[in-house]
């Protein structure tokens, strides 16, 4: 049986965050053997909402007060991601979980995104290596001796460990720009 079709039986065919019954599709809970049991089914609210954390959709993890009693390991260890992301300390202190779950819980996955901060351009849009920008303002570079005009486009851009700014390369020169000057093409 297909990993999918066994989350579809145990959960009801139902988001196991939410209990939304549309565009359902399977969760891996990090790190992960792709199995059913640490996996989750999740409608595309949570998906994106886990991928892509928005402040202004807080209130959609009031679902997550029944969810995180799930008796299922990656439902729990997912549960607490998100409150532990969205600094839901009192439902933190009072939700318990086994030593190994906790522990699993804790694990970052060092091949996922997942965990850490995006880094989003003016319009909230995510950022990712590789991508082409547009300045949005003329920005003073220090050092340099040169403005990066406003239009200006930077192609094939690096992220850094500080998620408000990105790397890359303006009239020949790498320079580091911050992100919230910066327009996705």
């Amino acid at each position: 049986m297909s990993v999918k079709k066994e989350l579809l039986k145990r959960s009801g065919s139902k988001c196991e965050l939410c209990n939304s019954e549309n565009d359902l599709s399977v969760k891996e809970v990090s790190p992960s053997d792709a199995s059913a049991e640490q996996s989750i089914l999740v409608c595309k609210i949570c998906k994106n909402l886990i991928q892509n954390p928005d402040d202004k959709k807080l209130e959609h993890w009031h679902c997550l007060n029944d969810s995180m009693w799930s008796t299922q390991p990656a439902i729990q260890v997912m549960a607490y991601r998100i409150l532990k992301s969205i600094k839901a300390q009192d439902l933190l202190d009072i939700l318990y979980l086994e030593d190994d779950i906790k522990t699993w819980a804790d694990t970052k996955d060092t091949n996922s995104d997942e965990d850490s901060e995006p880094t989003l351009d003016v319009n909230n849009t995510k950022l990712q290596a590789g991508d082409s920008v547009t300045i949005i303002k003329d920005l003073e570079v220090k050092g340099a001796g040169f403005t990066a005009k406003r239009g200006s486009v930077v192609k094939n851009i690096s992220l850094t460990n500080n998620p408000m700014q990105i790397e890359g390369r303006v009239n020949g020169v790498k320079i580091v720009l911050v992100s919230k000057f910066l327009k996705k093409m």
